[in-house]
């Protein structure tokens, strides 16, 4: 029988990573934990959280704008990067030591360093150069940007990394991509009195949403005054007397501040030792995992980003619990991914849970399609003449709700709660026996009786 130093070790610090290590740790195994950056990972250090928060100081401007209509007298208003930030960090270094508390509490120990795989149970810690042991480790080390390292001038950009710590707050930028850091940090930069650009390869940005909501989302970028560039992308990024001058491959000169390359993210791999453990990689990088998060080397489990499943934060979470269950309780559980809701927080936001209609279509012979439009209450005051989107889209033959779809404010908070329900099984014949909270938004879902079309074999009908 071996004896190995650790029952676990968690190569990476991030919220999958946490989770699997401090909840075995108060289990009364012997767990050892690796970041070499900060604890917390992308989500809480670089990523949702930073984002939310900046997201809610860009909302102020309109805020202020609308208040007048409702009454109030607003005096000079003033925006302060530098104090932004601060707070920003301030809320991170808390939210840091949260996470180093609890597998403090759990008994867990702490290593702050890189971690590389010497070979099936055994780790190598980088900055000590001391190797450790362990009967099982997980590999949660998460995802990285893509630094587009093709494009002559990419070292001039900057990422959703450096976004967050910039010195100064540019006058100008362009954002190349379309994804929803590219949109999210656009609507940011946006709402702080930045001059933005987007430039995207594609013929409509949010490729992966319903297309109603990523049209509904361009119009109310465009209307807001950010420019959108479809149908093309930087070939070339240099320097200037006074800024940057990014060239497209349409031959436009488009001269900016700062270049922002939000181009997606690729599995974070590159130097882990996998080969030499014999860990099995995709054409990505990605780690090849079994339905209960195991690598081609039974030891050896890998959650979150680095898998390439599903790339969110409470998912490495989810699939955190389910290693615990199946590891530690004798309780084999497969990480659930079907209907993952999920929310684009651009303004206004996007919650989204289940199927598009595209993709819906592809899979049931006929659909219904319930879908609202209308200028939200607020508006009426505010003079605002953003719309509101939602949409259902139900499969005609069981009348089950396959895909939810909501572009307004709060949209990601109503798309939590869509999820239970689409998770549940609901018909549409339950939201129309549920009654309306009037006045909400939300009270359209339950208050649309007939169809706005139908979808036979594809076909809008």
């Amino acid at each position: 029988m071996h004896s190995y130093d650790y029952d676990l070790f968690v190569i990476g610090g991030g919220s999958g990573g946490v989770r699997a290590a401090r909840v075995a740790a108060s289990l009364g195994k012997k767990v050892g934990i690796a970041e070499e950056s900060r604890y917390g990972g992308t989500c809480v250090i670089r990523g949702c959280v930073p984002k939310k928060l900046f997201v809610y100081a860009s909302q102020y401007q309109e805020h202020f704008q609308d208040a007048i209509r409702f009454g109030w007298t607003v005096g000079e208003t003033q925006f302060d990067w530098e104090k932004l930030v601060a707070a920003k960090d301030k809320e991170i270094g808390r939210l840091e030591g949260l996470y180093r508390k609890g597998l403090e509490n759990a008994k867990a120990d702490i290593f702050d360093t890189r971690a590389e795989l010497l070979d099936a149970n055994t780790i190598r810690l980088v900055k000590t150069d001391r190797t450790v042991t362990a009967d099982k480790i997980i590999i949660a080390v998460g995802g990285t940007v893509n630094a587009h390292s093709a494009l002559p001038g990419h070292d001039l950009c900057i990422s959703s990394n450096e976004a967050f710590d910039l010195d100064e707050l540019p006058r100008s930028i362009l954002i190349a991509g379309g994804g929803y850091i590219a949109v999210e940090f656009a609507n940011i930069f946006h709402g702080l009195g930045v001059q933005v650009t987007l430039i995207y390869r594609g013929a409509e940005i949010l490729s992966r949403f319903d297309k109603d909501l990523r049209r509904g989302m361009h119009e109310a970028m465009v209307e807001k005054g950010i420019r959108i560039l479809c149908h093309d992308v930087i070939e070339e990024v240099t320097k200037t007397e006074t800024g940057l001058r990014a060239r497209t491959k349409k031959g436009a000169l488009l001269d900016v501040d700062t270049v922002m390359l939000a181009l997606g993210r690729n599995p974070n791999t590159k130097g882990l030792g996998l080969e030499v453990a014999g860990v099995k990689t995709d054409a990505r990088g990605a780690i090849v995992v079994d339905e209960y998060s195991r690598t081609s080397i039974s030891s050896i489990y890998a959650l979150g980003d680095v898998t390439d499943r599903v790339q969110l934060t409470p998912v490495a979470i989810h699939e955190a619990m389910c290693f615990i269950e199946t590891a530690y309780k004798n309780n084999p559980t497969s990480p659930d991914h079907h209907l993952v809701a999920t929310a684009v927080f651009s303004q206004p936001e996007i919650g989204t849970v289940g199927l598009s209609e595209e993709d819906a279509a592809r899979r049931f012979e006929k659909l219904e399609i319930y879908r609202a439009q209308f200028r939200p209450m607020k508006a009426t005051l505010s003079g605002r003449s953003e719309k509101t989107i939602m949409k259902l889209v139900v499969n005609a033959e069981d009348r089950k709700v396959v895909g939810a779809h909501i572009l307004g404010h709060d949209a990601g908070e109503m798309a939590q709660l869509l999820g239970i329900t689409l998770k549940a099984g609901c018909t549409k014949d339950d939201f129309d026996r549920t009654m309306a909270v009037h006045p909400t938004a939300t009270e359209e879902l339950v208050t649309m009786y007939s169809p706005s079309y139908l979808v036979v074999n594809g076909e809008r009908v």
